[in-house]
Formats: C-alpha cells, structure tokens, sequence
C-alpha cells in the first residue's frame, strides 16, 4: 500500500513540532521542516522513487539519514524516530499547535505548567478559567483559544484541499483508465470545478461491462472501506480520509452526467429552469422532450438545447454566467499556456531548497521567459532574511547568470516585508536596485480590520511596490484570513497600479476566486505566481491558473502573460 509524500510531510512536520516542543537543537527542527516542504512539494512520488532504487539525496535539504528515514517510511508505514520522540512528549501536543496563537513555547508552557496535552483538556482548562493562570496567557488568550478549538472541531465540515485530493484522484484516474472496456474516466463535482477545497470525489465512468471496472474500484489498494456496491455505482472511503463516489453511464448520457455531477447544484438548477421554459427535462441521463432524447452524449449538446454555448466549469456557480453566455460574453479564461513567467519564487539564499541557478534552469525547463527571484527581507528572520548588502550580493549574481543564460531573464527581485505601520522592511536606496518588490505581510496578522487595511494601503503607497503577495494571508484549513476590507484593498490597488498577486501554493491559493473577479471588475492587475520554494515548485502554477479562471481573468488581465519587455512596461515603477 503506497504512503503517500503528503503523508510522509505530515509526519516530518509532527515530528519537528514535537521536537520543538521538547527544546531540541532549532537546527535539527529545521531540517525536518525543510524536508517536509521539499516532499510537500515534489512531483514524483517518494514511493516510487524507493520502488526504482532512486537516489533520494537528489533532493536538496535530504541527506543521507532523512533518505534513510524515508525508505523507512514508505517500507513499513512507521517513522521509528516519531514514535520515540511521542512516547516522551504526547503526539496531541502536533495538533494543538495548530490552533492560532498557540506556538510549540505555548504548548510546551500549558503541557508543563497544567498537563495539557489534548484538544479535550486545552477546552476543559479555557472553560474552567485555568489557562489565564499561566504567565504569559489571559483572559482575552483563553477566549480565543475556545474560538480556536471551535474553528477546528466545530466549526463546520473539514474540507480537503484541492492538491491533496488531486493527489489522491489522479492516480485513481489512471488506474480506472486501463481497466479493459473503459472508454472514458472523469473526476466531476467541485473538484473539476477547481475549487480550493472539495469534499468529496465522483467519478464517471464509460464501459461496456461495469464489471471489471467495479472490481478495480473496490479493489483498489488505497481504499479503506466500500460504503455500498451495485452494478453501476459505488462509494468506497479512501485512507486519505476522502469519500469517493463511482458511477458507470452509458455512453449516450456521458455529457449530461458530466453536466449534472459537476455543477455546482445553483448552476445545474438554473440550466435545467431554462429547459423548463423550453418544454424540456434536464437531468443526469440527458435531455428529454417528452420521451424524446435531444442530447446528452455530450455537455455540448445540453448547452445547446437551452440555447447557450458551452461554459467553462470554473465558471459554473449561477453567478452570471447564463447570462454571460446567453449574451456572448463569457471571458476567454486565461490558460496554463498563456503565462510566461513566475513573478515569485525563493532559493536557498533563504528558505528555499535549491540554488539560483538551478531555479533559473528549472524556469527555462518549462519554457518560461523570466524568472523573479523573491528572497525573503531581514525581518522574516527565520528564513534568514536578505538584508541590503546580501540582497545587493544576490543581484550580482543574478546579472552574472544571466550573461550565460539564453532564453530566459532572471528578474531581481524581493518579498518585503509589510511592517505593522505600513512601512517596507527594506530602505528606498536597497529597493531601488530591484526589477520589482513583491510584498507581503507575515507578522501581526491579527490587527483590527481598519489597521490592517490601512497598513496594506500605505504599503502600496510606497512606489516601489509592484505586487502584493498572497494579499489575505489566509492557510486553507490552518488559518483565517486576516481582517480586511477587501473593497478598499482592490481599489487601492487599480488606483496605485500595484498587482495582486493569486498564489499558488495549495495551502494558500490567495487571492480568493470571488476577490480574483473583483480585481478584475475594479481594474486592478493580478499577477500569477507559485512561492516556489524548489524547482518542482513551479509546476503549481496550475492552481493559480484555476484559481484565476474561477475568478472570471482572462490572459489581459493577468501581467506575467506579456513577455519580458511588456512585463516590465507594466509593472509599476517608481
């Protein structure tokens, strides 16, 4: 049974937590971080990269041990050193940190001090006013601490991301794919849609005979539980933790399945409404006058019948598409194609994985025309940030790669730092040198919706800022957005010429889809961009895309699908 790289990061990063909390050496702890975040973030599959006999010292920030320990894991399930290090410190301890304000000092603090090490005994202690008792905490710590715990049990149904449920559906697809008699496979619902998170999977199936293709569903070595099984559906849990809903259609009733089992339910029931004015039934076996069938093989063919061309599934959320499409106004969506460079990427200069040159190659590998490379500022401290000299340093090496390299431009760059005035951690004289500053907030998120408002706004006032980077700050299933007046934000930024940037990192995808469409309403640039931290980094720039499709953006509005001199025309200079 494959173990997954999410699953092989997620059990370096509890082991770093727990480390963390015992004091162990910040070096060490850093190192299963940054292994965490390379796995994280790798194409290939650790399992079977062990399978081949591969070298995984390859990778940077993996060693000798950390491929030990891998092979370890993918081998027989288990980390030795983690259930070591839990049977001294309680591995509950992982999960509290991650409610917001709680830090491995905190959680080390509560565990020692009241002999909290659960998400049962941290709610117990809040309630019975226990937590305030601690030096450091308060009152106000302790309600926000019950909001926290209520924001992760209890605050609604715990969606997975889109990256991790592609992770799990695509090796599903191809495993459907070759089963003999299948004609077609398609993974529908919210994540054909590309949503930032979906909450379960369906999966259409074309076949001769639902036999063979039912076995090697249920069979399939991933699943941890068949729900039900008939002759041409079934559910089955998968160990991810992800619902999965098989459905065998004939070929006939394809593309209105397609239709229906995408939706979303508000886009569907407004197609089928047109039908009724039509004298026809809509449904997921096709398009019906009476017993007559009109369509159905195909999603065409069921727009059609309503009199509409067909609409991209981004799109399909009954938020003025109809009318888009019925009045020709659907948008070009911008495509993965369309882009010509990354606008935000790190190295190992700070808390990136791979060297410049091998960032700069890795851009030329997928064709790009540019490259910006976005080193952390000095105030993200633990990414070793860059100050004035070091990143002055940088850009000479940068104006030495690019007299060797052909084809692509490597664009000096930075991700400043906003500090909680507003103010750039950088001097005027040290950005001055820069092709473009991307900036971006990491500390005091949690300031008043107008302060923080306000401390984007005069960020943007500075000239030299180009873009602000994942402008919510918002970690998908981790952590809230911060409070902003997003209508402000938007406007600020068409009024300053500063674009927003849509982050592709799965746990960020930021800006927000409905804030993508509003910065295209209001006039404001959007910018796509992965934070690559390794090489493999980049090819995330396919969730940026989505993301921006979502958002209604089409190639224009987008300023990284100009080549390298219209970019720079376009940019904000100071």
């Amino acid at each position: 049974m494959a173990v997954h790289n999410k699953e092989i990061a997620e059990r370096f990063n509890r082991l770093a937590d727990l480390l963390e909390v015992e004091g162990a050496n910040p070096f060490r702890v850093r190192a299963y971080r940054n292994a965490a975040r390379v796995i994280g973030g790798l194409s290939p599959s650790l399992a079977d990269l062990v399978a081949d006999g591969e070298d995984l010292t390859r990778y940077p920030g993996i060693g000798d041990d950390l491929a030990d320990k891998i092979r370890t894991l993918v081998t027989t399930g288990e980390l030795p050193l983690l259930r070591e290090v839990a049977q001294r410190v309680p591995a509950e301890l992982s999960d509290l940190m991650h409610i917001k304000g709680l830090g491995p000092k905190r959680v080390k603090a509560l565990y020692r001090e009241l002999g909290i090490a659960s998400f049962a005994d941290l709610e117990q202690a809040a309630r019975d006013g226990r937590i305030r008792e601690v030096e450091g905490f308060g009152e106000k710590t302790e309600q926000a601490l019950l909001e926290g715990i209520e924001r992760l049990r209890g605050g609604g149904e715990r969606r997975t991301r889109l990256a991790d449920a592609e992770a799990v559906a695509e090796p599903l697809k191809a495993h459907l794919a070759k089963v003999d008699g299948v004609e077609r496979v398609e993974v529908a619902g919210s994540y054909r849609r590309r949503k930032e998170t979906v909450g379960d999977l369906d999966i259409l199936v074309v076949c001769a005979d639902s036999g063979p293709v039912m076995a090697a569903f249920t069979g399939y070595d991933e699943v941890a539980d068949v729900a039900s099984r008939g002759e041409t559906r079934a559910t089955v849990w998968l160990r991810s933790g992800l619902q999965v809903d098989l459905r065998v259609v004939p070929r006939a009733s394809y593309g209105a399945a397609l239709h229906y089992f995408t939706g979303s339910q508000a886009h569907n029931i407004a197609v089928r409404q047109r039908g009724v004015a039509r004298g026809l039934k809509i449904n997921e076996y096709g398009v019906f006058a009476g017993d007559e069938r009109r369509a159905g093989d195909g999603e065409e063919a069921v727009y059609a019948a309503v009199d509409l061309p067909w609409i991209p599934p981004e799109l399909r959320e009954d938020q003025g598409e109809l009318a888009a499409a019925e009045a020709g106004g659907l948008p070009e969506l911008v495509t993965e194609p369309d882009v010509r460079g990354d606008l935000h990427c790190h190295t190992d200069a700070t808390d990136g994985a791979d060297s410049l040159r091998a960032m700069a190659e890795a851009a030329q590998a997928r064709g790009y025309a540019y490259l910006a490379i976005t080193d952390h500022s000095r105030r993200v401290a633990m990414a070793h940030g860059l100050d004035g000299d070091a990143l002055r340093r940088q850009g000479e090496a940068i104006d030495r790669l690019n007299e060797e390299l052909t084809g692509i431009t490597l664009l000096k760059g930075c991700e400043v730092d906003i500090l909680e005035d507003g103010t750039l951690d950088l001097p005027d004289a040290a950005l001055n040198e820069l092709d473009l500053a991307v900036c971006a907030v990491h500390y005091q998120l949690g300031l008043s919706r107008d302060k923080q408002t306000e401390r984007l706004l005069r960020a943007m006032d500075n000239p030299h800022c180009a873009i602000l980077a994942h402008p919510s700050g918002r970690l998908i299933n981790e952590r809230e957005p911060m409070a902003l007046d997003m209508e402000r934000v938007v406007a600020g930024a068409a009024e300053r010429g500063v674009a927003l940037e849509v982050n592709a990192q799965p746990a960020r995808l930021d800006l927000r889809d409905d804030h993508c469409r509003l910065a295209r309403e209001r006039g404001a640039p959007l910018v796509l961009s992965t934070d690559a931290h390794n090489a493999d980094n980049l090819g995330l720039m396919r969730f940026a895309v989505g993301q921006a499709r979502r958002g209604w953006a089409e190639a224009a509005d987008v300023l990284n699908t100009r080549d390298v001199a219209g970019l720079r025309r376009a940019l904000r200079q100071p």
